[in-house]
């Protein structure tokens, strides 16, 4: 009876030393996960805690407001100076002298107009002993100074490339 208890109580040692020896191994494997997944959750090559983390985070977050603001600043300037700039040109060729063929569709006017409709259009009328060429300022789509009919039609045009 001695040899069965001692054979018996050796295979309980056994198999209570094969259980412990695995859930080392499980503990071991899960230590492994959560030490992996507080690698990744620790930002940077220095960073040894949760703390510094947490700081180099902090940093970088007031680092991308500054940007944001700044890029907000500069798009507001851009679009401020689009505004101003030329956005829409159109140009109307015409014959002046209608029947008496000196002039052909030479003439033109041209307009140069911005969001606003402020701008400037320029024309040239074209004839075979001479060139006149005006330019007037524009604001608003409309000018001080009497509008041809081809002037006109060269300011909606440039405002319908605007829109």
């Amino acid at each position: 009876m001695d040899s069965t208890l001692n054979f018996i109580i050796s295979n309980q040692n056994n198999i209570v030393f094969i259980i412990l020896a695995i859930i080392v191994l499980i503990l071991i494997f899960i230590i492994w996960k959560l030490n992996n997944k507080l690698n990744k959750f620790l930002i940077g090559n220095k960073v040894e805690n949760i703390g510094e983390s947490i700081k180099e985070i902090g940093s970088s977050l007031k680092d991308l407001e500054l940007f944001r603001k700044d890029l907000e600043e500069y798009l507001t300037s851009v679009e401020k100076r689009i505004k101003k700039s030329t956005q829409g040109v159109a140009t109307v060729r015409f014959n002046p002298f209608k029947g008496t063929g000196s002039g052909g569709n030479q003439s033109f006017a041209t307009a140069f107009l911005n969001e606003q409709g402020d701008g400037i259009v320029i024309s040239s009328i074209y004839a075979r002993e001479h060139i006149s060429i005006f330019s007037k300022p524009v604001k608003k789509c409309a000018s001080e100074y009497e509008l041809s009919q081809e002037e006109k039609e060269a300011i909606t045009l440039a405002m319908e490339m605007i829109k």
